[in-house]
């Protein structure tokens, strides 16, 4: 007489959890059994024994299903899972959305009054030559606050010249190590004044996190003085051998000037003397109450 062999009750329970697992996440992504099969390289048939419960699956590849939903292999398996899996769902459909709806979604989730998270936290934005370094550093004396230039913290962090930064990294890595030096600023410090490149501005999820966790100050200046101190820095760059700099510089000014129009506040500091933009400045961070704590 042969003999039955019958799984144990608490294998079942797991072999049946993990069906239903599989289905409903590739259910919740629209994802035809066809397309999760290509994904993973696991064939419809096994796919459709795993789904109704059927049989036993290896680690291998019931970790290229996971990896193929997107999903952790322990979120599968485990009892609570699914409220995981719905944010794990959300955590996806986030990733993948445009960034319009990234931010529609931030600003529905952050506090009431998003000054909380700017807390005493200042940006200075603009082109350079527009006086970012030079202010941010008499604004912080001034006002007893740290100031941070972010190319420098970049230089510190990687220990290594922006120069080499960008040899070894790119312009992609460079603005990888940009986003996580913002991101090491504001865990540092709830009250600090700092000054970016002028280009991360055009980078959106660094912006959209610089704009929701500094208050942010466009420092603007003519195209031509622009170009006058950047040469007084000793770079002469921009104007050798390039006849047209100043009319790319102009043009660059225009595309980038919605992105700055987003700050907080702005001031000009053309055809004024450092003191004098100093004193806008300080006046522009007492006015708008940036270093005051909403709720203390």
């Amino acid at each position: 007489m042969s003999e039955v062999i019958t799984q144990p009750k608490t294998t079942s329970k797991v072999i049946s959890r993990l069906a239903t697992r599989v289905r409903e996440a590739r259910k919740a992504q629209g994802l035809p059994r066809r397309a999760l099969s290509e994904r993973s390289g696991v064939s419809p048939r096994y796919l459709a024994q795993l789904e109704a419960g059927e049989g036993n699956i290896s680690i291998a590849l019931l970790q290229r299903i996971s990896d193929a939903l997107d999903i952790k292999i322990e979120h599968l398996l485990s009892e609570n899972a699914p409220w995981d899996l719905e944010v794990q769902r959300v955590a996806m459909l986030y990733r993948h959305a445009p960034e319009s709806v990234q931010q529609q979604v931030r600003a529905i989730l952050a506090p009431q009054n998003p000054a909380t998270l700017r807390a005493g936290r200042i940006c200075l934005i603009g082109l350079r030559g527009a006086g970012k370094s030079t202010l941010g550093k008499l604004a912080g004396e001034a006002l007893r606050l740290p100031f941070v230039e972010l190319n420098k913290e970049i230089e510190t962090h990687t220990g290594m010249p922006l120069s080499e930064v960008m040899a070894f990294y790119g312009q992609d890595g460079y603005r990888g190590l940009e986003a996580e030096a913002v991101s090491r600023i504001v865990e540092r410090h709830d009250k600090v004044i700092l000054a970016v490149a002028g280009g991360l501005v055009a980078e959106e999820r660094t912006y959209a996190q610089v704009l929701e966790r500094f208050h942010t100050v466009w420092l603007r200046t003519s195209p031509a003085e622009h170009m006058q101190r950047v040469r007084a820095q000793g770079d002469l760059r921009p104007m050798r051998n390039n006849p047209a700099a100043m009319q790319q510089l102009k043009a660059l000014l225009q595309s980038r000037t919605p992105l700055y129009e987003r700050a907080e506040a702005r001031i000009d500091t053309s055809n004024r003397t450092v003191s004098t933009s100093l004193n806008d400045l300080i006046k522009v961070i007492a006015s708008n109450r940036f270093l005051e704590f909403p709720g203390a």
